[in-house]
């Protein structure tokens, strides 16, 4: 497979991951609560891997011919964002100058962030659009190999990009409680408008058909 084609890649994935939404509010919101953001951010890689893994398999595939399917996933996974988003605003007296990790938080903030990437089908579909566009045909690895390489490949950008995100958090929370409580906030609020609009729109769906 082409370097130039992976690095074509690195740069149209880098841009989709430095686009805000629900993994970028999570991972604020970890930033704001734990010591280590690793177990959240983590969890929200799986989420990707797991849509890679299903593109390479074709199983995305069948999920965008599914429109029911598709409909049912998307409503839990903005319905998952509102509960999160939810309880966020609910407990913003919770964030304290020196956030404590409980016995299992780091599972916990795992199994948080790979609801919010894997429930979220907009990730497989961006991945089923956007995957096979960079595979060769000509290229002497199967088309499965080549399009876990480039997953990877978005992976790692996830990776830098969340992390970063998640301890800028942390410097946000050194300038004090305030600033910590209103990042908190802005977490939450973009999680419930991310689940409430996915909603609408599954519901527009359904009015106009």
């Amino acid at each position: 497979m082409p370097v130039a084609t992976i690095a074509a890649f690195w740069g149209v994935s880098m841009l989709f991951v430095l686009t805000p939404g629900a993994d970028w509010a999570y991972a604020i919101s970890s930033g704001l609560r734990l010591r280590n953001v690793a177990p959240a951010v983590s969890g929200l890689l799986s989420g990707h891997l797991l849509a890679t893994v299903a593109v390479a398999a074709r199983v995305a595939a069948l999920l965008a011919g599914s429109p029911t399917v598709l409909a049912v996933l998307t409503v839990a996974g903005a319905g998952y964002l509102v509960w999160l988003g939810t309880g966020m605003l609910r407990h913003l007296a919770s964030v304290q100058a020196q956030p404590e990790e409980a016995a299992g938080s780091a599972w916990r903030q795992a199994i948080k962030g790979f609801g919010i990437s894997g429930l979220n089908p907009k990730v497989f579909l961006l991945f089923l659009a956007l995957l096979p566009q960079f595979v060769v045909a000509t290229a002497t690895w199967p088309v499965a190999t080549q399009i876990m390489v480039l997953g990877l490949v978005h992976v790692g950008n996830c990776a830098a990009v969340y992390t970063g995100v998640g301890v800028g958090a942390r410097r946000v929370l050194r300038a004090g409680p305030s600033a910590a409580r209103w990042a908190s906030r802005v977490s939450g609020m973009a999680m419930i408008l991310i689940g409430a609009v996915l909603i609408g729109e599954q519901v527009l769906t359904r009015i106009t058909q």
